[in-house]
């Protein structure tokens, strides 16, 4: 059943590949007509839900500076007890894209991991903006903002890196924290570096793989839920439309290519905000107001997905 865009969609119930794009291309197609973007990528900033307030910054932690790309929280290791509402009691595992410290140690992120069907390089640095803004602040940035909105809804969260370590950690390190925090749901967050003139976000889901060490038969079916659920609430939320350049408008792309979701035992999604590259997207990416709607559309997601 296509997306409302003014309420969340009801969970799949269809076969992995087919009947679930067809749905979240629906959802597109409503979204270019009503939802109240203007033309252009998913940053169109128009159409936050009722929730998200633009200019919320993350509750800093105690003794700490407010979370954003240039001030970490003092104590980043440090994860909240179970808190109250809705979420208490759900494990969410938030993977920030590309430690800042990664450019200082290319030797290290180059180094082959096993990703289950294959090796590949640790990590990357990420891409930037044209004018410096680069992948891995803004990661973090949208990161902290995800948090502070999960938590006040009674969630534990924990981090895979807040910048307190020199690089990494590796795909396949990453993919292990989620596994060993019995993570309910596990997004990792980024920005493309596609060409000029692709623009718009898609959410990332895993191929069904079991090849080597990699297995991921159990999580095909709910990571889909988790990133149908999200690719509906972030175009609530920001008035974004879904990418121009992969997954065929619907918002979504299945890749069996990428270890932090191939090694991965528990419900995964990645989702790539926009496009750096591209100059209307980064200036998007680069905006504050927008940074908290993209955050409040994740968080929405990942709610209504533990919510069911």
């Amino acid at each position: 059943m296509p997306y409302d865009v003014n309420q969340p969609p009801a969970r799949s119930r269809r076969p992995v590949r087919g009947g679930a794009l067809l749905a979240v291309a629906a959802l597109a197609a409503a979204c270019l007509s009503g939802c109240g973007g203007p033309s252009g990528p998913p940053e169109a900033g128009a159409g936050a839900s009722p929730s998200a307030t633009a200019t919320d910054t993350p509750t800093p932690r105690p003794g700490g500076t407010p979370p954003s790309g240039d001030a970490k929280p003092a104590d980043p290791g440090a994860e909240p007890g179970a808190g109250t509402g809705p979420l208490a009691g759900k494990v969410v595992v938030i993977d920030p894209g590309h430690n800042p410290g990664n450019f200082r140690h290319t030797r290290e992120i180059n180094t082959l991991v096993d990703i289950g069907t294959h090796r590949k390089e640790c990590d990357t640095t990420g891409t930037s903006t044209n004018d410096g803004h680069t992948e891995a602040e803004f990661t973090l940035d949208v990161s902290h903002r995800l948090r502070t909105l999960l938590e006040k809804q009674g969630a534990r969260v924990q981090f895979t890196q807040d910048d307190d370590r020199p690089f990494g950690p590796c795909v396949d390190e990453r993919a292990r924290i989620g596994n060993k925090a019995s993570a309910d749901a596990v997004v990792s967050v980024h920005a493309d570096g596609s060409g000029v003139g692709n623009r718009g976000f898609h959410v990332i889901l895993p191929a069904l793989v079991k090849d080597g060490s990699a297995d991921t038969t159990k999580i095909v079916g709910p990571s889909r839920e988790l990133g149908e659920r999200i690719a509906g609430t972030f175009v609530r939320a920001t008035g974004s439309k879904p990418s121009n350049y992969v997954g065929g408008g619907t918002g979504l792309d299945v890749r069996g290519d990428l270890g932090g979701l191939n090694l991965s035992t528990v419900p995964k999604v990645f989702i790539e905000c926009g496009n750096m590259r591209d100059a209307k997207d980064a200036a998007l990416l680069t905006s504050t107001q927008w940074r908290q709607k993209a955050a409040q559309g994740i968080a929405d997601g990942i709610s209504t997905y533990l919510l069911g």
